[in-house]
């Protein structure tokens, strides 16, 4: 079985998949195809973690390819504290390719927390409405990484070292706020 992490970014992803480094049964990546086009850009192996805040945008795809078939993880962090790290990146990445390309220069009109509190609300209910009829999935929330985490790995299935995953959440991994 497969596994996509769905998520903003700014929330933990980097740590998530990090700590699932730790699971002896499954591969685990981190935005392992963002320079792949077409088929090949979902094109993960079987029994793999995939984290990766821009599938979002490839939802029907994904659905196309894994339907059901997947086991899916929305992973969510406090949508202020998230707004308040992208307002520090707003000149590249995600929140850039968000202001230019769907909003088409945004920014003039609305400050770089206006535009990641747009951003996030945009891609949280993508997400949503992807998980409306999906059976195998899960909320996980940053500030619950405790409980949520051993949770996650119950339903996967997951083996390894469960201990060390957990002790990963310790580090802030590329962290701006």
């Amino acid at each position: 079985m497969n596994v996509f992490v769905l998520n903003t970014g700014r929330c933990g992803s980097t740590t998530f998949v990090r700590a699932c480094r730790y699971i002896s049964n499954y591969s685990a990546g981190h935005e392992s195809n963002i320079h792949c086009v077409g088929v090949e850009r979902l094109a993960y192996p079987s029994c793999h973690i995939e984290v990766d805040n821009r599938l979002s945008w490839l939802l029907g795809r994904l659905d196309r390819e894994y339907g059901d078939r997947a086991y899916y993880v929305h992973l969510r962090r406090d949508r202020e504290s998230t707004a308040r790290s992208f307002e520090k990146r707003t000149n590249f990445g995600i929140m850039k390719a968000y202001r230019e390309g769907i909003l088409l220069g945004g920014l003039e009109q609305h400050s770089p927390y206006v535009t990641a509190l747009d951003y996030i609300d945009t891609v949280e209910n993508n997400i949503a409405l992807f998980l409306k009829d999906k059976t195998n999935k899960m909320s996980f929330r940053l500030e619950h990484v405790d409980t949520d985490f051993p949770r996650f790995w119950r339903n996967i299935g997951a083996e390894g070292d469960l201990e060390a995953a957990l002790l990963e959440w310790k580090t802030s991994h590329n962290a701006s706020v």
